[in-house]
């Protein structure tokens, strides 16, 4: 794989300090954007080349463009974090190259080097570190690294032209009112992914294919929707864009234990999710991957063994569960409240991920 050299093109006229700042002062999530991004092209026989950090802005498409025929697109999400000292880290950012590369084959794309994925955001974050915001909390500058394809044609095979981009956008917290347990909508008639299709991909056409049941959940008063497995419909597999995680005996005097549904092909590798597995370990309860069933959680709910319920991403990083509804039952997880696990591993990554507790796994990268 060829590593192209980034050339620096910074704007002459960013956005003033005074404007920025207000943004910060609430970014929300996704709204803002900052002054510039990355771009790299591909092209077929001479592969990546004229890297560029230009001036944040449109993108000029035919309209024979294949990626909006044919959807060859797929992205990442990753964050930079102001540590104690002033500096930047990000959290992780090669298992989200190492996704990208994955994502890439399943999708028929070129596979971006980790190195130059690795660069491409830093080079992102160093030029424009002012939008990363200072305030504590779980305030954030996210990353969103993709790939199109770009020939023009309406031919139905892998394209022979592609573009990866870099952009960014200050983040607060991604849901509303902190750390409140979101109500779930499970979802009985329709699925994320199947085996063998794109569900262990991260590329957008997942998520197109969740909107209709994420608008069925709010038609139904639900913050999420929970899918299960396309063939046996009784496994919990995700939510339309985080994993789930199970806490069973935190109420007991044994040790705790999370659980997270196992990886079968049809769900997405989430980093949190696998951070999550290394902290729990590090807190002193027991974690492991394992099939859940449907009924399994609203039996375990309902007798007591299961004790929380939390869902997890890269953009929301740990929400409690608490109302679960489907067309045939209804149960309230918790009490409708924040779980103590839910809330002490939710603590325990914000505090790696901002340094101010030890980062004994290697997973901050910092810049310069």
């Amino acid at each position: 794989m060829t590593t192209p050299t980034i050339e620096l093109k910074p704007t002459s006229s960013p956005l003033s300090d005074a404007d920025r700042e207000a943004i910060l002062a609430s970014p929300g999530f996704g709204r803002h954007f900052t002054d510039h991004m990355v771009i790299i092209k591909w092209t077929d026989g001479r592969g990546w080349h004229d890297g560029q950090l230009v001036p944040y802005g449109p993108l000029s498409m035919d309209p024979a463009t294949n990626v909006l025929h044919y959807a060859q697109e797929i992205f990442e999400g990753l964050k930079a974090y102001r540590q104690p000292d002033g500096t930047v880290a990000t959290f992780r950012p090669e298992m989200n190259a190492k996704r990208f590369q994955s994502s890439a084959r399943r999708l028929g794309m070129p596979e971006l080097p980790v190195e130059t994925f690795i660069e491409a955001c830093d080079l992102l974050v160093q030029q424009d570190e002012a939008w990363v915001p200072s305030h504590g909390g779980e305030e954030s500058l996210y990353l969103r690294p993709f790939m199109i394809a770009t020939e023009i044609g309406l031919g139905v095979r892998p394209a022979n032209e592609y573009l990866f981009i870099v952009i960014a956008s200050p983040a607060g917290a991604y849901f509303a009112g902190g750390v409140k347990p979101v109500s779930i909508w499970l979802s009985e008639d329709r699925v994320r992914a199947v085996p063998g299709g794109v569900g262990d991909a991260k590329t957008g056409g997942n998520y197109a294919a969740s909107l209709l049941a994420q608008a069925e959940a709010a038609a139904k008063g639900c913050d999420q929707v929970a899918y299960l497995d396309a063939v046996e419909h009784k496994w919990v597999e995700e939510l339309g864009g985080m994993n789930l995680y199970f806490v069973y005996g935190a109420a007991s005097d044994q040790k705790p234990k999370i659980v997270t549904p196992t990886l079968t092909g049809s769900l997405l590798a989430g980093i949190t999710r696998d951070s999550l597995l290394s902290v729990a370990r590090d807190l002193g309860y027991e974690s492991e991957e394992a099939r859940v069933s449907i009924d399994q959680w609203r039996r375990d709910s309902e007798n007591g063994t299961l004790t929380e319920v939390f869902a997890c991403g890269t953009a929301a990083v740990i929400t409690p569960v608490g109302t679960v509804k489907s067309k045939s039952t209804e149960w309230q997880q918790s009490e409708g409240k924040p779980g103590e696990v839910t809330l002490k591993l939710r603590e325990a990554l914000l505090d790696i991920q901002r340094g101010v507790s030890e980062d004994k796994h290697g997973w901050m990268h910092r810049l310069g």
